[in-house]
């Protein structure tokens, strides 16, 4: 008899094992979306707003818990799929006692108290946390933001540059707990994809999967005479989401039987949250931190484009557009949304062609186009000034002309503008180099180094 129970152990453990391949082609397949930055420049960009993040938000501050987030947290990502990227993941608790979280491209994870607190088990905090870790896998913050830098193109951007009428007031306040910035500003459909690849982080990790369904329907019975939990209000909910889980799960198999539920190490942390001091949040970060998006230091490696009429090479952290002639290139954080609802670029440089209407060999002519480009952009920014007059240069052994201005930043206070104009056969050829007054001695030899790459139709 010990013969055939071997056989049939045997029998059963090979089709787990072939049954196994069939249960993983049924799992919901997701693709990333798409995205016109380096995964390097998630975690730059991640890196530097974690930092602004630490100093304006009220942390707990417990060793205790940080490093049971951190524990937890390493469990799930050994599940995440993040296509053989290596982020440096983070875990911080926020003392807030409001249910929300967060997570920063490149895996900085920022998580209210409140979460923890009103989770029924560790499940259902666990199920929190793989929908924002599956946010950084699928790097949906800087998917956002190549949508939103795509959305307008280069011509819209530059006919928007300095916001217009809008002073340089943001629409938004910034990538804030609760605020709901650029990179945290998901679509329904991002949802979907984090609520799925969170089920099946959270299967294949033990927990039971349910758990995400039923997380959710909390947040749901919280919204009952009052105002909707912090997490529904910077997540928006995606129509179905219950339902939409519930499939992923029988697509996965339905519920393991031993599923984890909760454990002894989650009830402490919640016990240790529970008994800390409330403080005081601190001021919002956003408008007061003078930048919707601080973006990462340019890289010293360079990307190759080949406009209409010129080539250049800029910093490989930067992203591009090209649209009717015209192109724009900048980091993450470099376009923002002004009120007027155009893009407005506060990092970069824009490249554009402007018709003109004189005779290329005529002497004045470069002179009188600049001139008649910058009156055109003071008619919709009244505040825009000149600060050093044209003076004469040489770009790509051509004449050109090199001018300064000021006016209003779209991220709040005052911006430095350097044109440098150069006529071709199409017209004024003009290279815009835009930053904060403040941040532009950062940006000056980027912008030195990308004008001297450029290359001009002969």
């Amino acid at each position: 008899m010990s013969g055939y129970f071997a056989r049939l152990a045997f029998l059963c453990s090979m089709a787990i094992v072939l049954g196994a391949p069939t249960l993983w082609a049924q799992r919901t397949q997701l693709k990333p979306p798409w995205n016109m930055y380096s995964p390097q420049s998630d975690v730059n960009v991640g890196r530097q707003n974690a930092l602004v993040m630490e100093k304006h938000l009220p942390l707990c501050n417990d060793p205790k818990v940080d490093q049971y987030l951190t524990t937890l947290g390493m469990r799930l990502v050994s599940k995440l799929p993040t296509r053989g990227i290596e982020y440096p993941w983070e875990f911080h608790c926020v003392n807030d006692k409001s249910i929300n979280a967060f997570a920063l491209p490149g895996g900085f994870v920022f998580v209210n108290r409140g979460t923890i607190e009103v989770a029924d088990n560790e499940a259902q905090f666990a199920a929190v946390m793989a929908h924002e870790l599956s946010h950084v896998a699928l790097r949906h913050g800087t998917a956002q933001a190549s949508k939103a830098q795509l959305a307008q193109g280069a011509a819209g951007i530059f006919g928007g540059l300095f916001g217009g009428s809008a002073g340089g007031a943001l629409l938004t306040e910034g990538v804030t707990l609760g605020a709901g910035g650029l990179l945290l500003r998901y679509s329904r459909g991002a949802e979907t994809q984090a609520d799925v690849m969170g089920t099946q982080v959270l299967y294949d990790a033990g927990y039971d999967p349910r758990a995400m369904a039923q997380f959710f329907e909390k947040l749901q019975g919280e919204t009952k005479g009052k105002n909707p939990p912090q997490f529904l209000s910077d997540h928006p909910n995606p129509d179905h989401r219950v339902e939409r889980v519930d499939e992923e799960i029988d697509k996965l198999g339905g519920p393991p039987a031993n599923g984890k539920r909760d454990s002894a190490e989650f009830e402490a942390i919640k016990r240790e949250v529970l008994a800390l001091p409330v403080v005081k949040k601190n001021a919002p970060v956003g408008a007061a931190a003078g930048s919707a998006t601080l973006p990462p230091p340019p890289s010293s490696h360079f990307s190759e484009f080949q406009g209409s009429g010129f080539s250049l090479k800029y910093p490989d952290n930067w992203g591009e557009t090209d649209s009717n002639g015209a192109a724009s290139f900048a980091p993450i954080g470099g376009v923002v949304q002004a009120r007027s609802g155009d893009s407005a670029v506060a990092y970069g440089m824009i490249v554009s062609a402007t018709a003109v209407q004189a005779d290329a060999s005529d002497a004045n002519a470069l002179a009188n186009a600049t001139q008649q480009l910058i009156q055109s952009l003071q008619k919709s920014n009244p505040n825009l000034k000149v600060t050093q007059q044209p003076a004469a240069v040489r770009l790509n052994g051509q004449p050109g002309l090199s001018t300064y201005l000021s006016n209003d930043s779209p991220v709040g206070g005052q911006e430095t503008d350097w044109l440098v104009t150069v006529m071709q056969p199409s017209g004024l050829l003009s290279f815009l180099c835009v930053a904060p007054q403040a941040a532009y001695s950062d940006y000056d030899k980027t912008f030195s180094a990308i004008l001297d790459t450029v290359r001009l139709a002969q």
